[in-house]
């Protein structure tokens, strides 16, 4: 049986390996494994000519983690712990993102990935979460994930997924959702208040998430995106 081809987009940042040291496009092989168990086979998707080209030759797309989006994307200035930001990835994954929809290709956008969708289709973030909600337990450390409950709306196609009682998942974000994007219903809060998934019920499978199911154990969501690009 043909595996589905799922894109993920990946990083490009200095690394180290063997005996070199250089520019790389990168990605953490949790992503990997995580679809390759789900029954699905990787494409790596780096942010260079046009990935948005390729789209139809992909069963389903997923927008990995990664640094924060150039907020000016957003008609802001950015926040003092903006950070990491990669125009080009940016400029990379909003015309894949948009064509992906577009086509109606089964989509997962995950931590970055999410604000991307949300972006794409108009809406905003927090760009420092900490001062919204007064802790730092989303990104508690550098390096570190943190892991807090969230709960999910009950009858959204996340919960149909992962189930209606709260779950708690692997958190490293310091931004998040401020204003929705046009058709994106809200399917998931911390305790805080803070939005953790998305979803469009307009398209037949287009999910994002702030947390990092790449880092769990089960594989939900994986599984979910690899049987509706199958």
């Amino acid at each position: 049986m043909t595996r589905p081809l799922i894109g993920i987009t990946c990083y490009v940042e200095p690394a180290q390996f063997t005996v070199w040291e250089m520019t790389t496009a990168l990605l953490p092989y949790m992503y990997v494994e995580q679809v390759v168990r789900a029954g699905g086979q990787p494409v790596i998707l780096p942010p260079a000519g046009d990935p948005a080209s390729i789209v139809s030759r992909l069963d389903g797309v997923i927008l990995a983690g990664g640094g924060d989006i150039d907020p000016t994307r957003y008609a802001e200035t950015p926040h003092e712990r903006t950070g990491f930001i990669r125009t080009f990835r940016d400029s990379a994954e909003f015309s894949l993102t948009d064509t992906a929809l577009k086509a109606g290709l089964p989509f997962l956008g995950i931590c970055r990935g999410l604000q991307v969708l949300n972006i794409t289709l108009g809406g905003s973030l927090h760009q420092h979460l900490p001062d919204v909600v007064g802790h730092s337990g989303h990104a508690p450390a550098p390096g570190e994930f943190g892991h807090m409950p969230v709960s999910v709306t009950p009858g959204s196609r996340l919960a149909g997924i992962v189930g209606e009682e709260p779950v708690t998942v692997p958190h490293y974000h310091h931004q998040s959702i401020r204003r929705l994007g046009s058709g994106l219903n809200a399917t998931a809060h911390a305790a805080d208040g803070a939005i953790e998934a998305v979803e469009l019920p307009s398209h037949r499978f287009a999910l994002g998430v702030q947390w990092h199911p790449e880092a769990g154990e089960d594989g939900l969501l994986f599984r979910a995106l690899v049987e509706a690009a199958a």
